[in-house]
Formats: C-alpha cells, sequence, structure tokens
C-alpha cells in the first residue's frame, strides 16, 4: 500500500519519523513523505527510500487565504497519488491534512505530538485553531496523543470524541541506536556538564536555562559546572527566539552557556554530559529527554504534561532526575545544583534508572505497532 505521511518540515521526518518510514517500508508499504522543502527533502529519497512530494506550508502563520491553499494542494496531492492512508502529524496538517483527506476520500490517522503555543496562549488565534480541531477530528480514523494529559484536555474540551483516541509512548526511542556507552573516568575535579537539546523556542524554557546557568557559574564557578546547548534557531512565528536576542544572551553570559550549534548526530554529545535539562513550558513526550535516557543519562525537566512521563514518581525504575518549576529559573538551578553535587553512585544508579525507564515504556517499537495496527484497522473499514 501506498501510505502518506504529511508534516510541517521535511526536517520532522528524518529525525522523528525515521523509524516509523523504515517499518512501514519493512511491511511491504510504499511511502510517500509530504512535507515543505529544506535542507532534508532530498535525504528523504536518497536515504530514507520515501517518494517526496513538496508542498508549500506557512508553519506558524494564521492567514485564512494560505491555509485554504494548503487544503487546496494537499487535496489536489492526495486526489492524484490515491495512497491507502494518510498520517497526519503537527497542527496544519492535523486540521488542513484531514479535512482534504475527507473530501479526497482517504482515510487518516494523526498525531498530536504537543499541544504549542494554541493551548499555552489564549488569544483570538488560540480560539480558531481550537475550533478548527473540533471540527476536523470528527473524520480520523484515530487521533494518537503523546501523553494522558494532552489526550484528556482534548476530550474535555470536545475537540475529540474518546473513542477515537489512542495513545503512545510519545515518538518512542530506539533503544539500539540511543544506549549507554562506557565513560571514560572523570578526572579529579572536572566540571560536571549539562546538556540542553532543544530548538531555539521560548516555550522550550530558554530563558530559564540562560538564567540558571548563569546562577550556578556564580554559586559553584567555571571550573564545578558547564551547561551546553545544542539546537537550531527557529524565528518563525514570533515563537522563536531572534539571532540578534539570542547572540546578545550568549555575549551577556560570559562563557556560562556554551551553544553547540546543530547536529544530526545527538548520541554523541549526550554521551559526552552528565545530565540532560529540558525546562519546557509543555510537550507532546520530549524526544531529547527519551534519547537522553535511553543513554543512561540522568534528567532535569518540568513538571508539566510530557516531560513529567520521562522523571516519574511511581518508583518502579528508581529515581532517573528532578523535576521542577514551570517558568521558574531559581527552582531549575537548585535541581541541577541538587544533582551535580551528588555522589558518582548515586548518580550511576540514576543513569541506570532512566535506561530501564527507556526499556520498559518508552520502546520505539511500542510506537511502531501501534502504527501498523491502526493502519489495518483504517483499511479494512
Amino acid at each position: 500500500m501506498r501510505i502518506a505521511l504529511v508534516i510541517n518540515t521535511s526536517w520532522n521526518i528524518w529525525n522523528f519519523r525515521r523509524g516509523l518510514v523504515g517499518a512501514l517500508q519493512a511491511a511491504g508499504h510504499e511511502v510517500l513523505a509530504v512535507a515543505p522543502p529544506d535542507a532534508y527533502s532530498a535525504r528523504l529519497e536518497t536515504e530514507l527510500g520515501c517518494r517526496y512530494v513538496p508542498v508549500l506550508m506557512e508553519n506558524k502563520g494564521a492567514n485564512p487565504l494560505n491555509d485554504l491553499r494548503l487544503t487546496r494542494a494537499l487535496l489536489a496531492i492526495y486526489r492524484r497519488e490515491r495512497p491507502a492512508v494518510v498520517l497526519h502529524f503537527t497542527i496544519k496538517p492535523n486540521i488542513y491534512g484531514t479535512l482534504a483527506a475527507r473530501l479526497a476520500g482517504v482515510p487518516s490517522l494523526n498525531n498530536v505530538s504537543g499541544l504549542g503555543t494554541v493551548f499555552l496562549v489564549e488569544n483570538l488565534v488560540s480560539r480558531v485553531a481550537r475550533g478548527l480541531y473540533r471540527v476536523a477530528f470528527r473524520y480520523p480514523k484515530k487521533v494518537f496523543f503523546q501523553n494522558a494529559d494532552d489526550q484528556q484536555l482534548f476530550i474535555d474540551l470536545g475537540l475529540v470524541a474518546a473513542v477515537r483516541t489512542g495513545l503512545l509512548p510519545g515518538s518512542g526511542v530506539d533503544l539500539a541506536r540511543f544506549r549507554p556507552q562506557p565513560t571514560a573516568i572523570k578526572a579529579a575535579g572536572a566540571p560536571f556538564v549539562f546538556l540542553m537539546v532543544a530548538r531555539i523556542l521560548y516555550e522550550k524554557g530558554i530563558v530559564e536555562y540562560f538564567a540558571a546557568a548563569r546562577q550556578l557559574r556564580a554559586e559553584l564557578g567555571a571550573d564545578r559546572v558547564r551547561c551546553q546547548l545544542l539546537g537550531g534557531l527557529d524565528e518563525a512565528g514570533g515563537v522563536g527566539v531572534p539571532r540578534a536576542t539570542f547572540e546578545q544572551w550568549l555575549a551577556e553570559s560570559a562563557g556560562a552557556v556554551e551553544y553547540l550549534g546543530t547536529s544530526d548526530d545527538v548520541a554523541p554529545h549526550l554521551h559526552r554530559a552528565d545530565a540532560v535539562v529540558l525546562p519546557s513550558y509543555r510537550e507532546g513526550t520530549p524526544k531529547t529527554l527519551l534519547e537522553a535516557a535511553a543513554c543512561g543519562k540522568p534528567l532535569v525537566t518540568t513538571d508539566v504534561p510530557g516531560c513529567r512521563d520521562t522523571v516519574p514518581d511511581d518508583g518502579h525504575d528508581g529515581r532517573n532526575g528532578y523535576r521542577c518549576r514551570p517558568r521558574d529559573a531559581a527552582d531549575l538551578a537548585a535541581k541541577m545544583r541538587t544533582l551535580a553535587e551528588l555522589p558518582p553512585a548515586e548518580l550511576a544508579a540514576m543513569g541506570r534508572a532512566s535506561r530501564a525507564l527507556a526499556e520498559r515504556r518508552f520502546d520505539e517499537n511500542l510506537v511502531l505497532s501501534a502504527y501498523l495496527t491502526a493502519i489495518d484497522e483504517a483499511v479494512s473499514r
């Protein structure tokens, strides 16, 4: 069968849906990648074996004419390509792709990987978006959520019928690709290295991370702690940090935050870190923390939907990190300092607990199996 994946960037398919593409191909399906062109579009064909179909999409904008054009463009693609099932990811494909699929008579499966600013900020745009969700989500065969909080919120707001929903353990993590590595013994007195992996967006808690890093530098000194940041700038739609502002922050931090740029291979950066931090305001289930957990790293993250699932308090696997209050740089710094001052044996136990959690709850194979089952059900109906 021909299966279409529709996402707001080719980069997103490459980074977050590579395992799903491989599982679909292994099951004998042809994968059609539908996304706006970017630096990763050609790699979807040459390295992942997809057939790439470009579509123009304004990721963060709210221009109704542009959204109407997107709906018409996706409708034309669905009618021309005739996929057996369409898998939608991110807000605009979830809404406008679903409406186009309905008009084309193609069954669709949706994935709400995070709520974003539509649910973090209350304004006219957010109210309109929720109304569009309410209309569009009458039609998918299944709407997957990445945490129970988001799933229940959509049901409580009447945006989707409970019977249409399903719950996934995030995007899952490839436990073979991300696994603990033997680490060299740290030199006596070597600094404790924190790593944050995220796009440079306000909602990721980037402001709080800079403030916490400066506080730790002042309290412990540069020889005791290092705070690193890996991720790309995203200035679209006013939610990303402008380049000039970000560069000013780096200069003013005087080395408290070391910016590592971007990378297609995150694992080596995770292996070199002692702990991984994500002070996000809300997530689906953050992929970077799943990868860090699979690599056996202690975590520090916020006590918000999605993030809290990666540092559970159920005691099944042991403590694997700390939660802090959202938008609270002082509490973030306090939790980071507590972690940095733990004895090596306790840190090692936390790392083992992270790996055990990844194996028990976030194995990518759980996600892939759920998708393959949902596709079979959608086609059989």
